[in-house]
């Protein structure tokens, strides 16, 4: 029978199962410590995606048996020559070319919807960390795509964290954050923030290291807020947020969120931490992300660990994490492939 590639319904729940089967048989294999994928939110990645994005997902099945999935992610509002990718083959039917039928298939939509590049992820080992299987980026590299950005994911062991000591990064903060206060939230972003909000947001693209990466700042607006957040509410996403306001002008000027899961309350995801560039110097990335991370502690008690991913590059916001006790676990790199 061969390799047949096939679109994936998102009402056809038989094929979105077969995908996440595919995706958790890969992760147990490959990253071994993550946590396993959340069913919650590979299906409303499909059902209900992010604002101004079109999910595009096909099923590889190997002799008639589901074998490998890939997901695709086309945006509509900006980077619209771009497109992001996941390509997952089970580990018992790797190496018999569904990854290479997975890719063909990949080009061939992109090159339908004018695309001209893709981007997609692959982890690696670090030298003094645990093994990884370098495979995928193997594979991306004989599919042509270049390395273009470095980054290490982190884990905080949440088990360890010293109140005590978490006091003592607050005491060494505040004197540096004089003229700002703290303002802490859950979920949706308060109406008197919210514009702040999608300043920062859209900020991120351009402040933060991006390698080589071609990807364009994003224009994030309230409404693009609000559409983000029905998102992550449907992916059944606990948030908990942090920033800081510059008291002269009453403006949020920093901002970072960690989010768990509905399934693992074990399990968390540090996410964006964001300083205006006009504010920066002030210690308000290390205020915000240590209140926060008091914050969802106290709300989450079974809390164990939190991952977070840097640019290698990014060492102001490393050496952050380091202070707050995170530790390297992998390497990822962003491949981008030029059509």
């Amino acid at each position: 029978m061969g390799i047949t590639i096939t679109p994936v319904d998102p009402a056809d729940q038989g094929a979105v199962d077969a995908a996440y089967r595919i995706r958790a048989a890969a992760d147990a294999a490959d990253v071994p410590d993550f946590p396993p994928p959340c069913r919650r939110r590979l299906e409303a990645a499909l059902r209900h995606p992010m604002p101004g994005c079109v999910p595009v997902w096909a099923l590889a099945h190997r002799d008639g048996v589901p074998a490998g999935y890939l997901g695709l992610e086309l945006p509509q509002l900006d980077n619209t020559d771009n497109a992001t990718v996941e390509l997952f083959v089970d580990p018992a039917h790797r190496r018999h070319g569904v990854g290479r039928a997975l890719h063909e298939h990949c080009l061939r939509v992109l090159r339908g919807q004018g695309r001209k590049r893709v981007v997609g992820m692959a982890v690696s080992a670090l030298p003094d960390g645990p093994g990884r299987d370098g495979a995928g980026g193997a594979f991306a590299a004989a599919m042509g795509a270049r390395p273009a950005l470095a980054e290490v994911r982190r884990r905080l062991d949440a088990a360890r964290v010293d109140p005590a000591a978490l006091d003592t990064l607050l005491a060494d903060a505040r004197p540096h954050a004089a003229g700002y206060r703290t303002v802490g939230w859950q979920g949706h972003a308060p109406e008197e923030y919210v514009a702040e909000v999608a300043h920062l947001d859209g900020r991120l693209m351009a402040d933060a290291p991006i390698g080589d990466l071609e990807w364009e700042p994003e224009r994030i607006d309230v409404k693009r807020v609000r559409g983000i957040e029905r998102a992550l509410d449907a992916r059944g996403r606990r948030r908990y947020h942090h920033g800081a306001v510059h008291v002269a002008s009453g403006r949020l000027v920093a901002w970072t969120v960690l989010d768990v899961g509905p399934d693992l309350s074990w399990h968390a995801f540090q996410q964006i931490t964001i300083v205006d560039p006009a504010h920066r110097g002030h210690r308000l990335g290390l205020l915000t992300k240590v209140e926060n991370l008091r914050y969802a502690l106290g709300h989450e008690p079974a809390l164990r660990a939190v991952d977070t991913f840097n640019a290698a590059a990014n060492g102001h916001m490393i050496a952050i994490n380091e202070r707050l006790g995170f530790r390297p676990v992998d390497a990822w790199t962003d491949w981008q492939l030029t059509l």
